[in-house]
């Protein structure tokens, strides 16, 4: 096996190369090998110099010498790093009752009215898992028992999770992590090369012709699934409605349209609540994870009642921790804190300074090809060449490492990993805006 190959094996993007560990400081050394020789091989840490982190507060983490760090990366604590609130709720249920939902409880009902009254359309029933993997799984299982087809239409570097159905479609995994036989991919909107004013129909007729080959095949078209932001393909919030005639692709072949909020949702665009909101579309299906608990494991699938009727008539479903008391206290505080915070509203006044902020750096820098996104989550595209735009990911990585350097946390995405993913918890503000910025002026002016 060639150095290629073996580069290419459980590929991700913005990993520290474990080769690399002479370079490290000899505490750095001491853990690093320590938790190679733990938690195995399959593991992987992000940066050339990887971060320990020892505890958190708001939007800064902290390592074990006292050092901090600005946090732009992670959605998954979605109101911040130990949010007195969500702590508290879940404290205090922990210290009440934490247990199953085979039990009458007044809390998981009163949180699914809440959380349902959210979505408009034909949405009516939320059932609850752990975790996005499992609540995509569970989507996708009920999206085959209630069309009898098989086949799955995801975009071309998608990411909807890690158990063995839907790893077999998320391509994002890898080269080496194999994709279902039933599952078809399409090329992203990709809104810096393809003409914005007929996107839609051109990501409809790339629909079109997969579910034509599937049908070739017998396998019918069970699902389209998507992330409106399409994350992993390297972030794509324009045009708004581009899933107008995808949706009615689908439709007429028989598919039901899946809306993966995992990434998008609780916020995170700014203008509303979730991502699929602003294609003004009625997906059959939509699933959350991530900030859905701030950082505790709760997830969910809510569905039309005509949708789930059949699969809940024919196969039981249970989750022994998903949707339990301690998960619900959680959830119910995110959705109060994100209202009552106003961290909407926030994540979409936010989100337009960074997004300015680096198309003024765009002006000086020509590696900066493309600033987009809604809300707090915002791709930066490098390219060698605003011409050609052909993508330059070794100046995204030298970006991402030299932030590191200066204790910013950013990460990458898309399928050439030369688009900087920033999507810092939703309670940022203005002066850790003017920090990234600052920091990422002097990096880009380093290079």
């Amino acid at each position: 096996m060639n150095k290629v190959d073996v580069a290419q094996r459980g590929k991700m993007v913005n990993a520290f190369d474990p080769a690399n560990v002479t370079g490290l400081n000899e505490k750095a050394r001491t853990l690093i090998q320590r938790r190679s020789a733990l938690l195995g091989p399959a593991y992987r840490l992000f940066y050339n110099d990887p971060v320990e982190v020892k505890r958190g507060k708001g939007v800064i983490l902290y390592d074990s010498e006292g050092n901090e760090y600005l946090d732009a990366y992670n959605n998954v604590v979605s109101v911040g790093h130990c949010h007195p609130r969500v702590v508290e709720a879940t404290s205090e249920q922990l210290r009440t009752l934490c247990t199953h939902t085979r039990y009458v409880q007044e809390g998981i009902l009163n949180y699914a009215e809440d959380l349902l009254g959210t979505f408009g359309g034909k949405i009516q029933h939320v059932m609850f898992t752990c975790t996005g993997s499992e609540a995509n799984d569970l989507a996708l299982r009920i999206a085959k028992h209630q069309t009898g087809k098989d086949g799955i239409i995801i975009t071309e570097e998608a990411y909807h999770g890690n158990s063995d159905l839907v790893a077999g479609l998320s391509p994002s995994l890898g080269p080496h992590s194999p994709l279902g036989t039933w599952v078809r991919r399409i090329p992203a909107p990709d809104s810096y090369r393809v003409p914005i004013e007929t996107i839609g129909q051109w990501m409809a007729d790339q629909v079109s012709a997969q579910i034509h080959d599937l049908e070739r095949r017998g396998q019918g078209l069970a699902a389209f699934i998507a992330d409106s932001l399409f994350s992993s393909d390297g972030i794509f919030a324009h045009p708004t409605n581009l899933f107008g005639p995808v949706i009615d692709v689908v439709h007429k072949a028989g598919g039901l349209f899946i809306a993966d909020e995992v990434q998008s949702g609780f916020g995170r665009t700014g203008e509303k609540l979730w991502g699929y909101q602003r294609h003004d579309i009625a997906p059959d299906i939509v699933t959350m994870g991530k900030p859905m608990g701030n950082g505790f494991p709760v997830a969910a699938v809510a569905l039309a009642p005509e949708v789930v009727q059949g699969f809940g008539r024919d196969v039981r479903y249970f989750n022994t921790f998903g949707g339990n008391t301690v998960a619900i206290a959680a959830a119910q505080a995110v959705l109060d804190v994100i209202r009552d915070e106003k961290l909407m509203e926030n994540a979409n006044r936010i989100g337009k300074l960074i997004r300015d902020g680096f198309t003024e750096l765009a002006k000086r820098h020509e590696q900066i090809g493309d600033v987009r996104g809604a809300g707090l989550y915002v791709g930066v595209e490098l390219v060698r060449n605003r011409n050609t735009k052909e993508p330059d990911s070794a100046a995204a990585s030298a970006i991402i490492n030299g932030l590191r350097a200066r204790r910013i946390l950013i990460s990458a995405t898309g399928a050439a990993a030369n688009t900087l993913k920033i999507r810092p918890p939703l309670v940022f503000s203005e002066g850790h805006v003017d920090r990234l910025l600052s920091e990422a002026k002097a990096v880009l002016n380093s290079l």
